[in-house]
């Protein structure tokens, strides 16, 4: 089990069920929904969005803050919202 102690989780978002795109669509919404500085954690399959969600978090300017492996073939990661410049 990862340490995350030191990380406040304010809201989780399970995208298991969904395919990509829909994977980073349900993970912006839940990031849109929250406020600055908080703390997202977003548990998804191996794969593709493991590869795809993290990439497109990091290009919508939010901060990567851990991608957990729960080695049960999911994994968890934590994003800090980022303030919207635009």
């Amino acid at each position: 089990m990862a340490d995350t102690s030191d990380i406040k989780i304010d809201e989780t978002v399970d995208i298991t069920d969904v395919v990509c795109p829909v994977t980073f669509v349900k993970t912006k919404v839940a990031l849109e929904e929250m406020d600055d500085g908080q703390v997202l954690s977003v548990h998804m399959n191996d794969g593709e969005p493991v590869q795809n969600v993290p990439r497109s978090v990091k290009e919508e300017g939010h901060q990567i803050l851990k991608l957990i492996d729960n080695n049960d073939g999911t994994y968890d990661l934590l994003v800090r919202k980022v303030e919207d410049d635009e």
